[in-house]
């Protein structure tokens, strides 16, 4: 079976958040802040900066990718065979920020760790609300 890369899947997750872009930047960047609502990691917003995400379970090796300061950010993740790209995009709004992230890159045959995602980013993205909830 030869698999196009129009076969991939993503999961999208996408939150409108009363916060500016550039405080939803800092929780996005900012190593102490990323460890309360995703993981410990040793994150550089540096393009070509490599850096993991640890957690209990094992760990992510990852990548920066794009860097554009209050606006996109992405990096590759790649964990137990998953190839993928997460990319989150911040438009401001009349409220504050609309959030979108998306990771791109699940083979149809991955589909637990597709299932895992689409459950793992939405309770990230609840993690997140409430890290900015109580950061000044």
């Amino acid at each position: 079976m030869n698999e196009t890369s129009s076969e991939r899947l993503s999961v999208v997750v996408e939150r409108e958040i009363p916060h500016p872009p550039e405080k939803i930047w800092r929780a996005l960047t900012q190593p102490h802040l990323i460890e309360e609502w995703l993981m410990k990691t040793s994150f550089k917003p540096e393009v070509g900066h490599r850096f993991d995400f640890r957690a209990d379970w094992g760990s992510v090796d990852c990548q920066v990718v794009t860097v554009e300061p209050n606006r996109t950010l992405s990096y590759t993740w790649g964990a137990h065979g998953l190839e993928s790209v997460v990319t989150w995009t911040l438009s401001p709004t009349g409220a504050g920020t609309h959030l979108r992230m998306e990771q791109v890159g699940f083979r149809p045959d991955q589909k637990q760790a597709y299932a895992g995602a689409k459950f793992g980013w939405a309770r990230f993205l609840e993690n997140l609300e409430q890290v900015l909830a109580r950061a000044d």
